[in-house]
């Protein structure tokens, strides 16, 4: 839709800085700035819901710090240089094959950020890169954050991408654990107006409880908070699992392996043995079972504060347990599975865990994954198999991953980088080529991962607002990225010679591929689209549980055609449909996290340290890629320490202290409050540019929290990160 007055249009699309994917109405004049940003009212899904961050996409869009055009760097000088799209992959087409034909594959490595889950091509074309360097030496953000989600649902389900989320719509009680949405927009669960589906919980006359060691803006809206002592979550589940069965209080209504099992491993986290752990009374815990049980419909969800702490896997497990446990496990009103429209990766047979190793420290790989937190040991170790080569993109480890300053070491000593990237930043700034896509505007969106996680089946496709003049496409900056690491001719990626574009001709190959394997060859003619890309989408949508070709409507032009988006209806029942395990049932009780248990159990009489660290989420924020944004930085949205007045008076503190971890100390201003426990402090995360070439972002600078963050710890079953939990003294600066 697009609507001119005095020169002005107002365009739809789909906000890309988080997992809400809020509709927004953009207004842009007649030079393609952006003149305002409002929510989209006529969404079926967020209605006109709009947050801060999703207000600023057009400051964001034209950020003048953002890099337009390829940049190489000259080591001897270390200093930069523009170069043209040629002489860019030029470069990577010489250096990269040349040195993986010395040392091997796994002397290349692939880090993903967190952006790709929001854009067509880091869904459709990161694939490419992974085959075209042919290496086990994947990362990403995920294990900085929801992989022991990911590993607990695919060793229940069988299927790692079918995670089950809370029926925020329905449900009558929400037991929710480390989250704070009212900052984040929600996470792994896509909401958008996650506060007002929050406080429309409450007016039906629903009951919300939070778990969490401070008291969040979500936690000051629920009708109960409770402060727990960061990485102790696991016990309180097992503690609330233990009463159900003691109670006999369980209602399991699916198919279910391994329920003695379960019971057997609850048996020694009595609510009086887990109260010393976690802080939280026994009798506190015996009455949130009884409420989970005797409400109509209840749901737990847990996110990125117990996904990254010690034993995340175990609590992931025992969210879905507590929710089979009572009955409210796929059933209106409990955790239930979405619909996604597009089609998404088949899984023909079981998740399986560790499939490899990586080779300093034998973490376990998960999802064809190794855990961030080895990152810098595979690059600094010696040996067979040391990386000496990165590609990176969209990330910025160096501030996003533990062991920051270490990282940053590794990177500085790599014998080759690229990073596809808008930005030089902390990471890419140990870059030998960075490569830049072209604006936000200029992309075209489908939220492919998010909404497999949605509270409410919908769909919505959004075209570029802003043609791409001359910049090359994230899309066309991939395809030809993955030409150029296998050493091929990345040719002009025009789209006047759709003979030679490598876009097309990698889309070709993949639509091809696709409609063989679906028995479809001869129906290409039927697919739309501008170009290939768009292709593929309506090819996704098609074949999808909603697609013309799978009994249903839906295809690229119904939504173009509704560029609102498209309502698709609540969430339904899917068991045992979506399941891949063995033996068709959930799996209560893999073997996996049973032998974990072992390792939670033996932590019990453990010594608290006497200060932790957790992290925080913050409004205005989204990891480390909006502080060069002014309207968002400044405000409550800075990198300061909360802290409990009591503990500022205990260890004798003025306005700022030395923070002291394992890994590395860092000076950072106080903010005391008494919405943190004591013995419990607290940093943003994202933050520490002062060696930035962003201007805003190095007047803001901060501290960055992964300074303190130790990567030698780990969830052990994911190898997750562990940011939440982290033992630190603190003294006078």
């Amino acid at each position: 839709m697009t609507q001119v007055t005095d020169g002005h249009r107002t365009l739809l699309r789909t906000c890309p800085l988080c997992e809400a994917v809020c509709g927004l109405e953009l207004t842009l004049d007649a030079d393609d700035h952006v003149v305002s940003v409002r929510g989209d009212q006529a969404d079926p899904f967020s209605k006109g819901f709009i947050c801060p961050k999703g207000a600023t996409l057009g400051h964001l869009d034209e950020d003048p710090d953002q890099l337009t055009e390829p940049m190489i760097r000259d080591r001897a000088t270390d200093t930069w240089r523009t170069a043209s799209w040629d002489e860019a992959f030029g470069v990577i087409r010489e250096r990269l094959p040349q040195l993986t034909a010395a040392h091997g594959n796994q002397a290349a490595a692939l880090y993903l950020g967190n952006p790709n889950a929001h854009t067509v091509a880091g869904a459709l074309y990161v694939p490419l890169l992974i085959r075209a360097l042919g290496t086990r030496n994947l990362f990403s953000a995920s294990t900085a954050d929801q992989m022991p989600k990911q590993v607990s649902s695919g060793l229940m389900f069988g299927d790692p991408l079918t995670v089950a989320v809370p029926d925020l719509d329905r449900t009558d009680y929400l037991l929710m654990l480390g989250a704070n949405p009212l900052e984040s927009n929600g996470s792994l669960c896509t909401a958008p107006d996650f506060p007002g589906r929050l406080r429309a919980l409450k007016k039906r006359g629903g009951r919300l409880v939070v778990v969490d060691p401070r008291r969040t803006r979500t936690a000051k809206l629920a009708d109960e908070h409770l402060f727990v002592r960061p990485g102790s979550d696991a016990y309180l589940l097992f503690g609330i699992v233990h009463t159900l069965f003691a109670e006999q209080l369980t209602e399991v209504r699916v198919e279910v392996a391994g329920l003695d099992e379960v019971r057997a491993a609850a048996a020694p986290f009595t609510p009086e043995v887990v109260a010393g752990r976690t802080g939280v009374p026994a009798a506190t815990v015996v009455r949130l079972a009884r409420e989970l049980a005797a409400a109509p419909t209840a749901a737990v969800y847990a996110r990125i504060g117990t996904c990254t702490a010690e034993f995340g896997t175990l609590t992931q497990w025992l969210v879905d347990v507590i929710n089979v446990l009572t009955g409210n496990f796929d059933t209106p009103g409990g955790a239930m599975f979405a619909t996604g429209a597009a089609l998404g990766i088949v899984r023909s047979r079981p998740f399986r865990l560790g499939r490899w190793a990586s080779r300093v420290r034998g973490l376990p790989e998960a999802m064809g994954e190794l855990p961030v937190a080895t990152l810098a040991d595979e690059i600094l170790t010696p040996g067979e198999g040391q990386i000496r080569a990165l590609v990176t993109v969209a990330g910025n480890p160096v501030l996003s991953a533990p062991s920051g300053s270490r990282l940053d070491t590794a990177c500085a000593g790599l014998e080759f980088m690229v990073s596809v990237d808008r930005y030089l930043n902390e990471t890419t700034r140990h870059a030998d080529v960075i490569l830049p896509p072209a604006r936000i505007l200029q992309s075209s969106h489908y939220d492919f991962a998010l909404l497999n996680f949605a509270v409410h089946n919908y769909a919505r496709y959004s075209r570029p607002l802003v043609a791409a003049g001359g910049r090359m496409t994230e899309p066309e900056v991939l395809a030809r990225l993955a030409l150029a690491l296998s050493g091929q001719e990345p040719r002009s990626a025009s789209p006047r010679l759709p003979g030679l574009d490598p876009l097309t001709v990698v889309d070709e190959i993949v639509l091809a591929g696709t409609l063989h394997k679906a028995g479809m060859a001869d129906r290409r003619h039927e697919l739309l689209g501008r170009d290939t890309t768009e292709q593929r989408i309506d090819l996704m949508l098609r074949l999808g549980p909603f697609g013309e070709w799978n009994g249903g409507t839906l295809n690229l032009q119904v939504l173009l055609d509704n560029p609102h988006g498209i309502d698709l209806g609540p969430l339904q029942p899917r068991l045992p449909g979506v399941l891949r395990t063995a033996s068709k049932k959930v799996e209560l009780a893999p073997q996996p996290l049973l032998d974990d248990v072992t390792r939670l159990q033996a932590r019990l009489d453990a010594d608290a340290p006497e200060m932790v660290l957790v992290g925080r989420r913050q409004l205005r924020s989204n990891n480390s890629w909006l502080h060069n944004v002014p309207p968002l930085v400044g405000g409550s949205n800075r990198c300061t320490l909360h802290i409990h007045p009591d503990d500022v008076a205990r260890l004798g503190l003025g306005g700022h202290a030395v923070v002291k971890s394992a890994a590395g100390t860092v000076t950072v201003d106080l903010e005391p409050t008494a919405d943190i426990m004591p013995g419990v402090v607290s940093l943003p995360h994202g933050w520490g540019h002062g060696d930035s070439e962003q201007q805003v972002a190095r007047v803001h600078a901060g501290v960055s929290a992964n300074v303190l963050t130790d990567d030698s710890l780990v969830d052990a079953p994911s190898g997750n990160a562990v940011f939440n939990g982290v033992p630190v003294t603190l003294s006078p600066a």
